[in-house]
């Protein structure tokens, strides 16, 4: 994303509009339209809810906390909020 000058781009009332809450600093203006999800234009939702769900799979088929933890790179303390989830 490229920095634009607002003077080039928004019209004078709203450019003095503009001045009165930021005058001289960096704005962000958002996109127009629907916001998506946490995660959603990644994959990371999708990746973590796999993971997430293999984690359980294998707790269920006899690994403990501390194995699932080494494994994944996770906390026990991580591990057993998925698992409680």
């Amino acid at each position: 994303m490229r920095y634009k000058n607002a003077q080039n781009i928004l019209p004078d009332k709203l450019l003095r509009e503009l001045q009165q809450y930021i005058s001289g600093g960096m704005l962000y203006v958002p996109a127009a339209g629907e916001k998506k999800p946490w995660g959603e234009a990644s994959g990371a939702r999708s990746y973590y809810k796999q993971r997430n769900q293999a984690i359980r799979e294998a707790y269920r088929a006899g690994a403990n906390v501390p194995q699932l933890a080494q494994q994944y790179g996770l906390t026990e303390e991580a591990i057993r909020k998925i698992l409680s989830a």
